[in-house]
């Protein structure tokens, strides 16, 4: 029989050791994809999370990599038959990559991947310049309906946020969404000069992009996509205009087909680690985004949803065929 001392120095001996070894968690060593050139917002998501994940102690390294192209679908096509099966890999996606796959008959789909989680959202603001003729969303709303020719939109790419909106707030408040006059900017700059200049009759973006030039009263904002007003903002929603239209920005991130159930319940719970840590909150504080986290099933389903929906708004506009 082993005597009494040695069984408890054996059992402070395997406390010690328990004590410092690291959750499992902590020895996750992940590969985050950004399927999209440095700069842009999901590859400002990837450092964010890459920035979360390590300060938060969840994982021990994150790489970010970055594969441009056509908003996002040759990432995709790398990530699902290349990480196949890998469960230490990860890559954003959001709203603009749903219209970019429908508009370029990618044969790569979300349908592919396995969803983890939704991490933030914007919503979305139409501008116009401050000397304007154009008041509120109601003046714009009966300009598109007196000739939808002579309105002309600033945005992002082709099939993006920006365009769906613009399609989107035309046939809301009766106009023909196939012939709106959207012009697509490959940068913010481009489209904000474009708007100042008076070569358009309004921009369409995300909040933040021009809240500087509205509050500084270079810009004046018709109305904001939420549901309700926000607070601190003084901007009024189109749904309290008259006009129903609620729309935001959302990113994501999933991981790569032919994971097994355990690999994306750790996957699934680092994420969901991350969105409720101090390090999360303060990065989306300095970023402006909003918290939006939605986490298994739940975001499986809305991922499908949100697929036909803007399917349906680029089918509507006569970019992707019935």
């Amino acid at each position: 029989m082993i005597p009494f001392h040695a069984r408890l120095l054996g059992a402070v001996v395997a406390l010690t050791l328990a004590a410092g070894c690291p959750a499992l968690s902590q020895q996750l060593e992940l590969k985050v994809m950004a399927p999209a050139a440095p700069g842009g917002g999901w590859d400002q998501t990837a450092r964010a999370m890459q920035q979360a994940l390590v300060a938060a102690g969840i994982a021990r390294s994150v790489q970010v990599t970055n594969v441009a192209g056509a908003g996002g679908s040759v990432g995709i096509a790398q990530f699902v038959n290349g990480a196949k099966g890998d469960g230490n890999q990860m890559m954003v996606n959001g709203f603009v990559m749903v219209g970019a796959l429908a508009m370029n008959k990618s044969p790569v789909t979300l349908d592919q991947v396995t969803p983890i989680a939704r991490l933030t959202e914007e919503v979305q603001v139409i501008v116009v310049p401050a000397n304007s003729p154009i008041k509120t969303a109601q003046d714009l709303a009966a300009a598109l309906k007196a000739d939808i020719a002579k309105v002309t939109f600033a945005g992002g790419s082709a099939g993006g946020v920006d365009h769906v909106m613009a399609a989107l707030f035309a046939r809301t408040v009766g106009a023909d969404p196939k012939k709106i006059n959207y012009i697509p900017f490959s940068g913010g700059g481009e489209s904000l000069a474009a708007i100042l200049g008076a070569k358009v009759t309004a921009g369409i973006s995300g909040l933040s992009e021009y809240a500087g030039q509205i509050k500084s009263g270079k810009l004046r904002a018709l109305g904001v996509t939420s549901e309700k007003r926000l607070a601190g903002v003084d901007i009024p929603t189109f749904k309290e205009q008259g006009i129903d239209l609620v729309l935001a920005n959302w990113r994501s991130v999933v991981a790569p087909p032919g994971i097994t159930a355990e690999q994306r319940k750790t996957l699934s719970d680092a994420v969901e680690k991350m969105a409720k840590s101090d390090a999360w909150r303060d990065i989306l504080k300095q970023k402006g985004w909003d918290d939006a986290y939605l986490g298994g099933d739940a975001f499986a389903d809305f991922l499908k949803k949100e697929t036909v929906r803007v399917t349906d708004v680029l089918k509507s506009v006569g970019l992707v065929k019935s």
